[in-house]
């Protein structure tokens, strides 16, 4: 059965389509919804929520664009959604900070440490981290996913790569003095 087919059969609320649907697209989707997840638990809640706005909405879809891309978009904004009902954004008194550039080595950094150090990032630099370096969105973007300044942006993104340049520079310091 093609996607199109199958989607046709999802507007149709046919649930053998939707476990289907569900089984082609939920590792991927997953590991996106990991990304914007402090762990794996709220990764799969966030998962799970983001499949029944799916199959709520699939009637929606016009078959213009990509119909992955819809998919992504509807569990990333389900995972900010999340935290905009937490409060995570709220506006936090922050003195601005000079962005900061990280260099790291691919053959001396690994990368699920990297992985890791972001993870741990806190919300607020996390999720405005992984938006705007790994997912490409503009500040602007992101302040309107958000619903946050994009000066506020811009700071958090800061932030974040202070932190990770700080866990960077340790893991170096504790590799070099291990090969001593």
């Amino acid at each position: 059965m093609s996607l199109d087919q199958l989607i046709q059969k999802c507007k149709k609320n046919d649930t053998k389509a939707q476990s289907d649907l569900y089984k082609l697209f939920s590792s991927k989707l997953f590991a996106l919804s990991l990304k914007y997840s402090r762990n794996y638990a709220e990764a799969e809640d966030n998962l799970q929520d983001a499949f029944v706005i799916i199959f709520k909405k699939i009637s929606q879809y016009e078959n213009k664009g990509s119909f992955e891309g819809w998919l992504k978009r509807i569990v990333v904004n389900t995972a900010l959604q999340r935290y905009r009902s937490k409060g995570v954004f709220d506006i936090v008194n922050e003195e601005h900070i000079e962005d900061v550039s990280i260099e790291v080595e691919n053959d001396t950094i690994d990368i699920d440490f990297l992985l890791n150090s972001i993870q741990e990032l806190p919300d607020r630099y996390r999720l405005v981290f992984n938006l705007y370096v790994l997912d490409g969105y503009s500040h602007k973007e992101i302040g309107e996913m958000l619903g946050i300044a994009t000066g506020t942006t811009k700071s958090n993104l800061a932030r974040a790569r202070v932190i990770l340049k700080s866990k960077v520079e340790n893991y170096k310091a504790n590799l070099n003095s291990q090969s001593l």
